[in-house]
């Protein structure tokens, strides 16, 4: 796993091509994280979890927490499709790091109330296998020790798993793994070290993943953006090439690092009617990807630690709450929308809103493509990304993940500055692309990915209602605009929008 670089060294150019909303201004010692306050309908699985059955279902098999290993032998020894009932109490495995439940295809896990699973630091992983259509339900799983960017729950990536109402918490790595249409329903992932779920799978090959009704919170207990700068290893969950994704009615909040970050070609998302708030980073991030919709959903109080770092640190980026990084609809990757479109969101008292963004210099076959090896679906083969090909079409267009066709409408962004506590570097909107410099053989030098990406790659602000303290920029960002500037040539964005100074207004 890798990640995107924007912050000091992705401004470092000399001339940045930027539309920014900018400018609020607070208390110089507010705090340095937001609290989530949840509305009466999100998802509170983690303090009130649903309870499994008091009594074994018929031809279950019991799991006894009194015997060590008993989950893990028995498993072993029962043919696929078995039902196994792990009675109340603290379950264990052998002492031994390896010695996790080998799933069989159809088997299902079920936890009478009060049933844990306890890795007690010592084994890696839970459940692994490779066998699909495993269900776990109603289960705590805790204390497992996976190794940097593997996962407890699911190790082996298997298709067709189903989590639900289950608790997966206080783990290294990820919580979760995930495999071609895996079902997470209703379950907490909390606290764990890296993710509360890593939805990758060896070879690329995720087909429809089903997020629903989910607490994801507090991930990132082992801070892997300090311990690593720059590793892109980090939040509440991590979505690398899924092709068809449905993400509804989740709430996400108080993760260290971004709630949700789809990074790598992924396709096809629908994320819809969550609550993402209070964490350190981006609510969503959608990277290198394609096609999605973002609709409906209560966006408030994020990014507030990263922004304020890095603003102390006189990073100018502007850290929003939603973050589209070389990301953009592509009418030729088939999906559900050919588009990114954003719209009937309430964004609240974020750092920022949204950012657009387009490194001039990432692209096929370009060292600064930090997705090493990767191309872009338009471009099977990267070394064709190459001079003399690339300099003309269709190479010059498809060797580029760009932000394109992204379509942002009907939100309403609200700010109360003394709510952040801002002072600088807050309250704004961009689409920006730094100067093209790198490798000496790009054919994307100087402003000309900033000139396609503000002006001709149909990026559209439109029919928003913005309250509180928000300005624009366009090319300097010494120089805000007003709204009637913003609106006006050559940007011509936000039409049919209202401006109103007061975050009540």
């Amino acid at each position: 796993m890798r990640r995107w670089r924007r912050g000091a060294s992705a401004l470092a150019a000399p001339a940045l091509a930027l539309l920014v909303a900018a400018g609020c201004t607070g208390t110089p010692d507010a705090p340095a994280r937001p609290t989530a306050t949840p509305s009466a309908a999100v998802a509170r699985v983690c303090a009130d979890p649903a309870a499994g059955p008091a009594t074994a279902p018929a031809g279950a098999v019991t799991v006894d927490p009194a015997v060590v290993g008993d989950l893990a032998a028995k498993t072993r020894n029962s043919p696929p499709n078995t039902t196994f009932w792990l009675l109340p109490g603290t379950h264990t495995l052998e002492p031994d790091r390896y010695a996790q439940v080998e799933a069989k295809e159809g088997d299902t896990f079920l936890g009478a109330p009060g049933a844990v699973l306890d890795g007690r630091k010592t084994n890696n992983y839970a459940f692994s296998g490779t066998a699909p259509h495993v269900t776990i339900r109603h289960l705590t799983v805790q204390g497992f020790a996976a190794p940097h960017d593997e996962g407890v729950v699911n190790h082996d990536m298997a298709d067709g798993w189903v989590i639900e109402h289950s608790t997966i918490q206080d783990n290294s790595g990820a919580g979760l793994m995930a495999g071609a249409h895996q079902q997470l329903r209703a379950s907490c992932l909390r606290r764990n070290g890296q993710y509360g779920m890593n939805a990758y799978q060896t070879g690329d090959s995720i087909k429809g993943l089903l997020v629903e009704g989910n607490e994801i919170t507090g991930n990132n207990t082992d801070d892997w953006e300090r311990r690593r700068p720059g590793c892109g290893c980090s939040g509440g969950i991590k979505f690398w090439a899924v092709d068809g994704a449905d993400i509804r009615g989740n709430w996400v909040h108080d993760n260290r690092g971004p709630g949700l970050w789809a990074d790598n070609n992924n396709n096809d998302f629908r994320i819809e009617n969550n609550l993402l708030e209070a964490n350190d980073g981006a609510a969503l991030v959608y990277e290198t990807s394609y096609n999605a919709v973002v609709r409906d959903n209560t966006i408030r109080r994020n990014t507030w630690v990263e922004g304020r770092r890095h603003a102390a640190d006189g990073d100018n980026f502007p850290y929003a709450a939603v973050y589209l990084s070389e990301a953009g609809g592509e009418p030729r990757i088939p999906a559900r929308t050919d588009r990114i479109e954003i719209y009937r969101n309430v964004l609240e008292d974020n750092w920022s809103g949204i950012t657009l963004w387009e490194n001039a210099d990432r692209f096929c076959n370009s060292p600064a493509n930090t997705s090493t090896g990767y191309c872009t679906p338009l471009v099977k083969d990267t070394a064709r990304c190459a001079k003399p090909a690339i300099d003309t079409a269709p190479l010059y267009a498809d060797c580029r993940w760009k932000t394109q066709r992204v379509d942002i409408h009907d939100n309403r962004f609200a700010l109360d500055a003394a709510v952040v506590g801002c002072t600088v570097e807050c309250g704004r909107m961009a689409v920006l692309s730094n100067y093209g410099t790198y490798p000496d053989w790009s054919p994307y030098k100087g402003k000309l990915v900033a000139e396609a990406l503000t002006l001709r790659q149909d990026n559209r602000w439109h029919d928003n209602v913005y309250r509180g303290p928000w300005s624009f920029i366009a090319d300097d960002p010494d120089r805000p605009l007003d709204p009637v500037r913003w609106q006006g040539p050559p940007y011509g964005q936000d039409a049919g929008s209202t401006f109103a100074p007061q975050a009540g207004g």
